[in-house]
């Protein structure tokens, strides 16, 4: 099983992104969160990976994160959801939304991803309401501290009247520019807000 990969980035869409590692170009099937997380091309790059294997095709698929890999994990394994339905739930909603969601078990939330109707909706809350917990509790580093910091700053710039979509492409900016911007929720708040208005 291939678990991680490293290595210059030759390619990245928000798709897909290909890391050559040992003179081979390996291509890993990628959310939009992992997308924007990944320098530009030619600069060094790592993925954390999973690999579906199939009688006809070999598909691995890259994450920034080992929360993004482990929720991936939890929704391949509810019926009715496999990897590339998963990766493009990971797309739509990213590790926190749908943290919240499956927490709260709301299933009418869940409707309103790509690819899911009311029926797998409630399967997911039901299934996963539980087992959330323990991917919940760290953030992208590790940090339970600084996941609840940009749970804060989410809530704030949706108070504020941006759409989550805007809010969270802003809040993944503001954190790519240092760890200082996520040093309270003020400061990341602040940050976030510079990317927001110029969207």
């Amino acid at each position: 099983m291939i678990e991680h990969l490293s290595g210059r980035l030759i390619e990245k869409t928000p798709t897909k992104a290909v890391i050559s590692a040992g003179g081979v170009g390996y291509a890993a099937l990628i959310s939009l969160a992992t997308y924007e997380r990944l320098p530009e091309a030619g600069g060094e790059a790592a993925l954390h990976t999973w690999l579906a294997v199939r009688e006809d095709a070999l598909t691995l698929y890259g994450f920034a994160t080992t929360a993004e890999r482990e929720f991936f994990l939890l929704l391949t394994g509810v019926t009715g959801v496999g990897p590339k339905l998963a990766i493009g739930i990971l797309s739509s909603a990213g590790v926190d939304v749908l943290r919240e969601n499956l927490a709260q078990g709301n299933a009418a939330a869940l409707t309103r991803l790509p690819g899911i109707g009311r029926k797998l909706a409630e399967r997911l809350a039901l299934e996963l309401r539980d087992k959330v917990g323990s991917v919940a509790a760290a953030g992208p580093d590790g940090s339970s501290a600084r996941a609840g910091t940009r749970d804060e700053a989410l809530a704030a710039l949706l108070a504020l009247g941006y759409n989550r979509t805007v809010a969270e492409r802003a809040l993944r900016s503001a954190l790519k520019e240092g760890p200082e911007n996520e040093a309270t929720v003020e400061a990341l708040i602040k940050a976030a807000l510079k990317h927001a208005a110029g969207t």
